[in-house]
């Protein structure tokens, strides 16, 4: 399994942005895909996730009512926007995906594949 994220950049602090990740390869049918994100010096967390069959969401509470996580089955890509967006939000943003898929996990170790991340930075 190979995860490609894109969309990150630069914006001011009350913007927008969407991040995607596209997944290829072969998958189960009930894998979760999620989004991390670890800013300099700081341990990576848990944003987002999202269970790819039924579409169960789980979010960070510092992200929840602002950012929101969908999938395109057919692509095979979950989408992360994130709206009113703050300097604090600025990090590395990395997708994961558990093939196991048995509960939405928000711990690193539980997701087996990993993308390159893709950089967010919020201006104040």
């Amino acid at each position: 399994v190979q995860l490609q994220a894109s969309g990150g950049g630069l914006v001011q602090a009350g913007g927008s942005l969407r991040l995607s990740c596209a997944a290829s390869g072969r998958t189960s049918s009930s894998y979760v895909m999620g989004w991390f994100r670890q800013a300099l010096g700081q341990e990576r967390e848990f944003v987002a996730a999202i269970r790819w069959t039924g579409g169960s969401t789980s979010y960070a509470d510092s992200v929840k009512g602002r950012f929101t996580i969908s999938r395109d089955n057919a692509k095979k890509t979950v989408y992360l926007q994130m709206n009113s967006l703050n300097t604090e939000d600025t990090a590395v943003y990395l997708c994961a995906l558990d093939l196991q898929g048995r509960v939405i996990g928000t711990s690193p170790p539980r997701y087996e594949y990993w993308g390159q991340g893709t950089q967010v930075t919020v201006s104040s």
